[in-house]
């Protein structure tokens, strides 16, 4: 199940979106996302841990069918008082999502995965519900912030201290185990301080930068092989007489 959060740290994390240094370093993120996943409009996606519904906005900006699910009334609250009737909102878990197989084109997992008990089956639904992308965007481990971040959770009480960070190799090892050897590509981005200057905002739009592996934010796309499924097809057999010849 993870971390649910409650009335509180949905109010804060509303609240921490709306900095300007948050609201900078989000759209990086979200243009990231938008880069990597090449998503079709009129196409479906499913937003798994979509919180206050921040990215289920960009979606419907993108002109997709949007689905969002959370584990947490609260911030399901928030999303519906932001998005509306624009979207379809579910209360469920990353690790057992209530959807068919193939259900959406893509399935986007935003800093989702740090805060599930189980990250591997949470892929593992992810690639279960979708027919062609993933987008895995997660807090990178060997990003000095989220050194930092860890470590200011040693001393203080942050949303952090139930986090767990992730590197843009470790997530290429657990989506092989899954479905192997299939496409994918990866950036990073708040690779600089959000009080850099425009320079530095310049800078961030690099795809050489954004090669770094250590930016504070890692964006992955995985590309689905389809996968078919055989059955034997019932033969119609007729016993006729053999003659007595084997």
């Amino acid at each position: 199940m993870g971390r649910v959060f409650d009335f509180k740290d949905a109010i804060a994390y509303e609240r921490w979106l709306k900095k300007p240094e948050s609201k900078a370093a989000f759209e990086l993120e979200i243009r990231l996302m938008q880069t990597l996943l090449k998503p079709m409009r009129g196409e479906s996606v499913l937003d798994i841990g979509c919180g206050t519904g921040a990215c289920l906005h960009a979606f419907l900006d993108m002109g997709l069918q949007v689905t969002g699910l959370d584990p947490s009334t609260y911030m399901l609250d928030i999303a519906s008082r932001n998005i509306g009737n624009r979207a379809d909102l579910y209360r469920g878990y990353a690790e057992d999502l209530p959807f068919d197989d193939n259900s959406f084109n893509y399935v986007c997992l935003f800093t989702t995965l740090e805060f599930v008990d189980n990250p591997q089956k949470t892929l593992e639904e992810a690639c279960r519900v979708a027919k062609d992308r993933i987008f895995i965007g997660v807090l990178n481990r060997y990003a000095i912030k989220g050194v930092q971040r860890r470590v200011k959770g040693m001393f203080t009480a942050t949303i952090f201290n139930h986090a767990q960070f992730f590197s843009v190799w470790e997530l290429k090892q657990r989506i092989r185990k899954i479905v192997g050897h299939t496409p994918v590509s990866w950036r990073t981005v708040c690779q600089l301080p959000s009080q850099s200057g425009k320079i530095a905002a310049g800078l961030e739009q690099s795809k050489i930068i954004q090669r770094c592996p250590f930016g504070a934010f890692a964006g992955m796309v995985v590309s689905l092989v389809p996968k078919f499924r055989t059955r034997p097809l019932t033969m119609r057999y007729h016993a006729g007489d053999s003659g007595g010849a084997i």
